[in-house]
């Protein structure tokens, strides 16, 4: 199912890996109390960045691994908007 390549594979597979990421480190924040010093990398204001960084996994795997062009291009197509909404945000908050 995920061997193929094609755009809309590499958009699907780029917007829900950072979505679970950021889930799942959102829930291990609040489950778990870590505090706000213990990982840098767990800041709820650094969440969204980290599960946009989580998107090259897939984007190398598929790039590099499987030689599937468009497939990966679709995963960096969505990383990119989302670090363009990330940093937008951010210089507006």
């Amino acid at each position: 199912m995920f061997k193929k390549d094609n755009w809309l594979l590499g958009i699907i597979i780029g917007i829900l890996v950072p979505v679970i990421i950021f889930a799942l480190l959102y829930l291990i924040i609040n489950v778990f109390n870590i505090p706000d010093n213990k990982m840098a990398f767990l800041k709820p204001k650094n969440i969204p960045l980290t599960g946009i960084f989580f998107n090259m996994i897939p984007f190398r795997y598929y790039m590099v691994n499987l030689k599937y062009d468009k497939t990966g291009r679709g995963i960096l197509l969505v990383s990119i908007i989302y670090a363009i909404i990330f940093f937008f945000l951010k210089i507006n908050l």
